[in-house]
């Protein structure tokens, strides 16, 4: 009977103790202090990086930075061998310069000269046709008395309507010069033109795609080519990490949803530096559950799911690191889940 006496007792302790830690649970991981009057978070810094890359082909000619460097926004980081691209952009402005003066000379029209020799011509032709009518009308005569053959005067007539076709034609094109060059060939030079310029505006675009510059302030994490190395599109040069934004990773129990909302000030703290607090704010909040049991959700569960958090820290600097664990203290533990969503 003793024995089963100490036995209930030992249970009793240990339910006790067991009954304890699970109620001071939530204190342990951080969601809320033992006294129940403060929202307290645990999470992870969170630093974006972004390779690198040429969009272009090409033989790496120069590497400017170094891995541990701090470059800004803008700075040129490595060159390509840009000498093939140059070649495409002077024989595009070439092509350009050939199009565009083609334009000119279909909008200026005939030049004088032109003019002059089409009038010229003109009067040649006039001169010849006189003479033929002249030709036509003394065969005419003559014909009754059988001095001029029937063939004779059937060659007058041809000599005298050809020189008159003749005249039509010059009058036609003397005519044409003087009214200049039709809408339609101005239309198409101009798309010439147009199409020429385009074609050397992407030959530029190539040609810059040759300079890899900074996307955003940052810091070099490694250099991933060398010079002289043969690089294709879009293969990586350099991983840059951003110098912002950076955020803090973080998850909050779901009873503790209610009292958070987007936009909502709060204090970061580091195990490196735990004096200095950096001042953040809310981001986002996830909409879906984490760490939830797929098969099962009982009452008892339910009180176990948590929801991600990001928190963009206002003013950076570079003691918060990759990956470096951070303390989140809510600067209104009592705020409701009202305010900017």
């Amino acid at each position: 009977m003793r024995k089963i006496a100490i036995a209930i007792l030992l249970l009793a302790v240990l339910g006790g103790g067991a009954a304890g830690w699970w109620y001071d649970l939530p204190a342990r991981l951080g969601w809320v202090d033992r006294a129940g009057k403060a929202l307290v978070l645990y999470g992870n810094v969170d630093i974006r990086q972004v390779q690198l890359g040429f969009r272009v082909s090409g033989r790496l000619a120069e590497t400017l930075v170094d891995e541990g460097d701090v470059v800004k926004a803008g700075q040129t980081l490595a060159r390509l061998d840009s000498r093939p691209y140059r070649d495409l952009v002077e024989v595009a402005q070439a092509q350009a310069a050939s199009q565009r003066a083609t334009l000119a000379k279909v909008e200026a029209g005939p030049r004088a000269a032109e003019i002059a020799q089409a009038k010229a011509a003109l009067a040649e032709q006039e001169a010849t046709l006189v003479n033929a009518e002249q030709s036509y009308t003394r065969s005419f005569q003559l014909r009754p008395s059988g001095t001029v053959s029937q063939g004779g005067l059937d060659q007058a007539v041809a000599a005298r309507d050809a020189a008159l076709a003749r005249v039509n034609a010059a009058k036609e094109a003397l005519a044409l010069l003087q009214e200049g060059s039709r809408k339609e060939d101005i239309a198409a030079a101009k798309a010439s033109v147009e199409a020429a310029e385009a074609n050397l505006a992407s030959a530029k675009t190539t040609e810059a795609d040759t300079v890899l510059v900074a996307p955003a302030d940052g810091i070099i994490l490694s250099r991933v080519r060398e010079r002289g190395a043969i690089l294709a599109p879009n293969d990586m040069a350099y991983v840059l990490s951003l110098a912002k934004p950076v955020w803090i990773r973080a998850f909050i129990a779901e009873t503790d949803l209610g009292r958070i909302h987007t936009g909502m000030t709060v204090a970061v703290s580091s195990d490196t530096a735990p004096g200095k607090a950096y001042q953040g704010r809310i981001g986002f909040i996830s909409p879906v559950a984490e760490f939830t049991p797929k098969t099962v959700e009982t009452p008892e569960l339910r009180t176990d799911l948590v929801y991600r958090l990001r928190i963009v820290v206002d003013e950076p600097d570079t003691a918060l690191l990759q990956g470096m664990p951070v303390t989140v203290r809510l600067s209104d533990p009592n705020g409701s889940a009202g305010g900017t969503s």
